[in-house]
């Protein structure tokens, strides 16, 4: 699996919480923040409006993509 690295920047409190919530479930805070990048895509991915504005910007890119390519 290729990776990238992100740097993340958090108010001092979430900080914080987040360590605690990552040291109660034994995993580290990047590992934390996986499962809350990856819960949060699948909402996303499961949510009708997202979904309908997702395949309206595919349209408008592609038609984009098609005049540039004239």
């Amino acid at each position: 699996m290729t990776t990238k690295s992100r740097t993340l920047r958090l108010p001092a409190d979430q900080a914080e919480a987040l360590e605690a919530i990552a040291g109660v479930d034994d995993v580290s805070v990047n590992e934390e923040i996986q499962r809350a990048i990856t819960a949060h895509i699948e909402a996303r991915r499961a949510d009708p409006e997202f979904r309908a504005r997702l395949k309206a910007s595919m349209e408008r890119n592609r038609e984009i993509l098609e005049r540039l390519s004239r």
